[in-house]
């Protein structure tokens, strides 16, 4: 069996900032999902960041004996570091130094699975390394594939750094222009939803809160087919790909759930603008269901990061419920019922139903409640009532069908000639 890199930690504590010891255990939860045996941890208190090696030099030969003592194979830290950074880490403590970004597009990078989202974590992992070339100990492939990927030299006296600083500008660009297409694709998909008038709700909160198995409890409550279940399991970034299932409740209210790539404190301002394509499908939603991981005791603060995250995505104004996911886990207690919030534990299905009427009271404002007295000879319109429509009551009439139920205002105006008594 392959053994397991070895790698210390070290993070700074700068002018007495709050939730680090969150972050490094995060940190320490990063490096595990990268499959990294995490074997020690160095922290400073400091009023600035090194601008030479983030930590100071006193520190730096802590870290030095640290990793003799360990034989570990790297140092991760806790923060982005800049080229020079990493340059003059690498030179003194002489292994690998590693930052909280790139472990964050490793992960990423293993669990793409969709060629989209392959492609995104290839633009973001290149547009870290662009800045990055000077302090990179290995040299990059040479070779150029393609037609028109290879590399006019300018002449003898180009360096090897302006070679693969035009290499990955060129990549970056062919890879771009390839996600063009695809988002071109999935922008399509959004106008024929929007045409078909279905409300679209977005799953979205912090990393491993729960929105997979939320979206598959719903999936099982309410549509129980088989294969529509989207990938769930209790790690960091389970999944990348955006999934969309529709969902009809009791009512033959139907809308589509989307399920996001969860947030997470320090996300990379280079992922973010990678998957900005996908997160679009978070900014297009008519409605938000924020899951918040109840159990974690930071939970407000990655509250604060995914809202943080949605302001910058464009998509704070978006009518939100708040689902408090994981009560299962918490000490009984009498939940709040405040507004615009539910308590569920989607593993153990408990408050699904209550988050169903939370969906119904936002997304179908536009429904009325009238009467219908439809032909019998208008029997097609009878078929899509009952398909689309939440029918009260009905009655066979010597002049027609009478139909007592709430339906789409839309679909109320389609038929208004066929009304009874209007708008009840």
């Amino acid at each position: 069996m392959e053994q397991k890199l070895k790698a210390i930690l070290v993070g700074a504590i700068i002018n007495n900032q709050q939730h680090f010891s969150d972050s490094m255990e995060e940190l320490y939860h990063l490096a595990a999902a990268c499959d990294i045996e995490v074997v020690g941890k160095i922290i400073q208190k400091l009023h600035r960041e090194n601008s030479a090696y983030y930590i100071g030099r006193g520190k730096l030969q802590e870290v030095q004996t640290l990793i003799a003592q360990k034989a570990a194979d790297m140092v991760i830290f806790d923060d982005e570091l800049s080229p020079s950074q990493i340059r003059n880490l690498e030179a003194i403590l002489q292994c690998r130094i590693i930052d909280r970004t790139v472990l964050i597009l490793d992960i990423f990078g293993q669990r793409a699975k969709t060629r989209e989202a392959k492609l995104q974590v290839e633009i973001a992992q290149l547009q870290y390394m662009l800045p990055r070339l000077v302090g990179l100990r290995a040299a990059l492939s040479r070779q150029g594939g393609g037609r028109g990927a290879r590399l006019r030299n300018r002449g003898f006296g180009e360096t090897k750094l302006e070679l693969d600083r035009r290499k990955i500008l060129g990549q970056i660009s062919r890879l771009h222009k390839e996600l063009e297409k695809l988002v071109a694709q999935r922008q399509n998909q959004r106008k024929r939803r929007k045409k078909n008038e279905i409300p679209v709700i977005a799953l979205v909160g912090y990393t491993n809160s729960g929105k997979s198995t939320i979206m598959n409890a719903l999936i099982e409550m309410y549509n129980s087919q088989a294969g529509k279940h989207v990938f769930e399991k209790n790690m960091l970034f389970a999944t990348l790909e955006t999934s969309v299932r529709s969902i009809t409740l009791p009512d033959n209210k139907t809308f589509l759930l989307t399920d996001t790539v969860g947030f997470i404190s320090k996300l990379p301002h280079q992922l973010v603008k990678a998957f900005r394509s996908t997160l679009e499908e978070v900014a297009e939603a008519d409605m938000l269901i924020h899951v918040v991981d109840y159990a974690n005791h930071n939970y407000q603060q990655q509250i604060e990061v995914t809202r943080a995250t949605l302001k910058e995505l464009g998509a704070d104004n978006i009518p939100t419920i708040y689902a408090y996911n994981k009560t299962d886990l918490v000490p009984c207690e009498n939940f709040n019922l405040e507004r615009d919030c539910v308590f569920i534990s989607a593993k153990e299905k408990t408050g699904l139903e209550q988050l169903a009427d939370a969906i119904r009271q936002m997304a179908f404002t536009r429904y009325v409640n009238c009467e219908l007295l439809i032909p019998y000879d208008k029997g097609n319109i009878v078929a899509y009532l009952k398909d689309n429509a939440n029918i009260n009551s009905t009655a066979y009439n010597s002049d027609g069908i009478l139909i007592s139920m709430e339906c789409k205002e839309a679909d109320y105006k389609r038929y208004q000639e066929y009304a009874n008594t209007g708008p009840l």
